[in-house]
């Protein structure tokens, strides 16, 4: 995808990453909706066939799962059942706390990943243990030296996307090669293969967020 391409594709994005939770979208509506949405996945089951089990509605139900409306207790307690799990789940995601993780300078976690090569030096800059999210983010801080391995062999569930911050590396994805430079970002299926092929300018160091589904 060229650049222009990434913004057609962005002007077609329905999220707005500035827009607060109003009237026309409550909280609670919406914490409810995704857990019904989850527990009918967890049961392989369709729309058609929670409504066959509760006497609701396919329409209804939309509506619940995309929180545009509010169920009474009645309609929660034949989900409930429909589902086999308590009334009280519905609300789990809404009484959930919600944590910001702030990393001072310097103070990021050392580690290594799974796969991590010779070299690359790895700091965890945040980790939140709970969150309303179905996905798992980890933003990195990596640097390459002159004493990194080459070769690409990363490969694992979920995107990844890079900021290039310093230096300059030829990346590798799959059988695309990109020439990163500072400033320049790569997003990406982290499926296929990947990883720094070529250290044109060291050190090099690029912020690197992967985002993967969290474990059911």
């Amino acid at each position: 995808m060229d650049q222009s391409d990434g913004r057609e594709h962005a002007r077609g994005l329905s999220q707005d990453p500035h827009r607060l939770r109003d009237s026309t979208e409550k909280v609670l509506e919406v914490a409810i909706g995704r857990e019904v949405r989850a527990f009918r996945h967890q049961h392989g089951m369709t729309v058609a066939d929670l409504a066959a089990g509760t006497g609701l509605s396919s329409g209804m139900l939309s509506k619940i799962e995309n929180g545009n409306i509010s169920p009474s207790l009645t309609t929660l307690q034949a989900l409930a059942n429909a589902l086999s799990v308590p009334l009280t789940a519905f609300f789990r995601r809404f009484e959930e706390r919600r944590e910001a993780v702030h990393t001072k300078a310097g103070d990021g976690v050392e580690t290594e990943r799974a796969g991590t090569r010779a070299g690359h030096h790895y700091t965890l800059l945040g980790h939140l243990e709970a969150s309303s999210a179905d996905v798992i983010v980890e933003p990195y801080l990596i640097t390459l030296s002159e004493d990194s391995d080459r070769f690409p062999a990363f490969q694992h569930e979920g995107v990844e996307t890079i900021y290039m911050l310093a230096g300059i590396v030829e990346y590798r994805h799959g059988d695309a090669v990109y020439r990163l430079c500072p400033g320049d970002t790569l997003h990406f299926d982290a499926d296929a293969r990947h990883g720094p092929e070529t250290l044109v300018d060291l050190p090099a160091r690029y912020l690197s967020v992967i985002a993967y589904p969290r474990p059911s």
